[in-house]
């Protein structure tokens, strides 16, 4: 199956949103779960080679209150 990637940004916006139903074009399709979605996603990713990028971490940044002057 071709994917497009006006199915790809309808059903990651609406797995976003956590919506089951997407509807692209003049089509509407109703998923069974979120859970369902996400392995669509996945294999739509893969048909089209896109590349998602990682969340970023973040690291909480801590001083000890002194100041370069207090030094």
């Amino acid at each position: 199956m071709a994917f497009t990637i006006e199915q790809y940004n309808a059903i990651s916006d609406a797995y976003a949103l956590g919506a089951t139903t997407v509807t692209y074009g003049d089509k509407t399709v109703a998923y069974r779960s979120l859970d369902d979605m996400n392995r669509i996603i996945a294999k739509i990713e893969a048909e089209l080679s896109i590349k998602v990028a990682p969340a970023r971490r973040r690291y909480a940044q801590h001083s000890k209150g002194l100041y370069p002057t207090d030094l």
